[in-house]
């Protein structure tokens, strides 16, 4: 919510001390805490230090000239030739396509940007730097009540002072991806515990840390221990990632459920004997719908697909994230939309550059939007449908808000499911009330997977105090056998499908149930 020019959906922040004037102002921020804390409610904002906009007043400083005193608070490198030719110092690849450095004539250098061009990124190596994110950017509102920070790209601040190029693994084009190179760089848990001890530790901040690019459990671990204070816990990314290209995020390959749940499995399970803590989530504003992912989104399956991932994910150890939308069963957007109703900068940019590479092919254009409608993060980004009236009641402006509505919102929305006992929406609420009133087991309880290479059902364990449950998913349109036979007595607890199941044995299609081991 911060000011931005919005060329990344308000990521590209250039002024941390303000808000983005459509949407209200700090004031309005500071009725929102005095809110949340006078309902026992906390508030976290999203931190976002790796790079700033080009329209921040530090950049306009840094790029005025070489002698600014400002110039070193960005990351400034001097061209490379090639057989005459300037070349970019790296041959990074950005996130967003493209590569990650670009020319200023006035200064004649490079700037680094790890996301697009006009979110330039900040020298985290310069301490004056490092002092003025932490005043501007985190002590601004830490002073105001906020209590703590979803922390954006954290392992990226660090990115080493030797500007090594990365391994060909495309030679039609220049730009390579780097993500080992300029993620987990070699200063990153120093410059994490600084921030730590000289600010987070202050105000008792919760942090939340976006990691990808980080599949070592052992490396993680290193983050989230409670005896290094760094992170309160953080997003792992290996959920999210399932199916993604290997080299380029958007040739989708697709994933099987047996890959999803050694996933599961890991992250449930990497904190065992530990002080590390861990998180639980599917979906944010980076991803496409999990029901559209990790399960069925057709009409007859929507709704049940919904109800067995609640079931599953509110059994799980950790936090539990949900994002809007996820609670009532939001679906990705149609198939049938053109690349002219996604407004996504990284997926916009994929496709004019497939686009480009291959003179307009038809064939590999449509394979980008299969790949957009499953993962992009326009999925997520849509307005939340409140109610099936025009915009799904999300404004009332004529034009309607920044982007088109899902065309879903007149079967999927909050206000059809408030009062439907069986919606997918009470189904959470249910949900959520059973793991808080059985918090030790199903927040702090021990995971276990069973029978992982599994292709149609997922059974695991949760056991604390004395306690054990068993619960049993089937990720499948028909019925399957799950192994009841193995857990001896059971006591059903909740069925996504309701209590009324007849055969215990047997699970209907994407039908998720929770067992009481007697």
């Amino acid at each position: 919510m911060y000011d931005s020019p919005q060329h990344d959906m308000g990521y590209d922040i250039s002024n941390y001390e303000s808000v983005y004037p459509p949407y209200g102002t700090v004031a309005d921020i500071e009725t929102i805490i005095a809110a949340c804390h006078s309902r026992g409610m906390k508030l976290v904002l999203d931190l976002v230090v790796n790079h700033t906009s080009d329209e921040h007043a530090w950049f306009e400083e840094s790029k005025s000239s070489k002698e600014n005193p400002k110039r070193d608070w960005y990351i400034w490198r001097p061209a490379r030739y090639v057989e005459g030719k300037r070349t970019p110092p790296t041959n990074w690849r950005s996130w967003f396509s493209g590569s990650t450095w670009t020319w200023d004539e006035t200064t004649q250098e490079y700037y680094l940007h790890l996301f697009a061009e006009k979110q330039p990124d900040l020298n985290w190596e310069n301490p004056e730097t490092r002092r003025a994110i932490y005043d501007s950017a985190m002590e601004f509102w830490l002073k105001k009540g906020v209590d703590g920070f979803r922390v954006d790209t954290v392992n990226m601040y660090s990115k080493g002072t030797d500007w090594k190029d990365a391994p060909i693994v495309d030679k039609d084009v220049f730009e390579q991806p780097a993500f080992n190179l300029f993620c987990n760089g070699p200063r990153i848990h120093e410059f994490l515990r600084e921030m730590n001890n000289q600010v987070l530790n202050i105000y008792d901040a919760v942090t939340i840390g976006e990691l990808p690019a980080t599949p070592d459990p052992a490396h993680v671990l290193r983050y989230i221990g409670k005896s290094d204070k760094q992170l309160s816990m953080v997003f792992q990314f290996d959920i999210v990632d399932l199916g993604v290209g290997k080299n380029q995020k958007y040739e989708y390959q697709g994933f099987t459920l047996s890959d999803f749940k050694i996933v599961i499995n890991k992250w449930q399970t990497f904190i065992h004997n530990t002080d590390g803590w861990t998180t639980v989530f599917c979906e944010n504003h980076d991803q496409g719908r999990a029901v559209s992912r990790y399960a069925n989104d057709a009409p007859e399956w929507r709704e049940k697909s919904a109800k067995m991932l609640a079931l599953a994910f509110c059994a799980m150890t950790g936090t539990l994230f949900i994002y809007q939308g996820q609670e009532i069963g939001a679906i990705n957007v149609p198939r049938e939309w053109g690349i002219e109703s996604y407004q996504d900068i990284e997926g916009v940019n994929y496709y004019k550059s497939v686009a480009a590479k291959s003179n307009d092919d038809a064939t590999a254009l449509n394979k980008v939007m299969d790949s957009l409608n499953t993962i992009g993060r326009d999925n997520a980004r849509v307005p939340m449908q409140w109610d099936d009236s025009r915009h799904a009641g999300f404004t009332t402006k004529e034009e309607g808000p920044w982007m088109r509505v899902n065309d879903s919102y007149r079967e999927i929305n909050v206000a059809s499911q408030e009062m439907d006992p069986k919606s997918v929406l009470n189904f959470y609420r249910k949900m959520l009330k059973m793991r808080k009133d059985r918090r030790e087991l199903f927040v702090y309880g021990l995971f276990e997977g069973k029978n992982l290479g599994n292709e149609e059902t997922f059974v695991f364990t949760k056991t604390a105090g004395g306690e054990k449950v068993v619960v049993a998913l089937n990720f499948t349109p028909d019925k399957q056998s799950w192994g009841m036979e193995e857990f001896g007595d059971l006591q059903l607890l909740v069925g996504s499908i309701g209590n009324d199941i007849g055969d215990d044995s047997m699970l209907s299609g994407y039908e998720g149930r929770i067992y009481l081991v007697k």
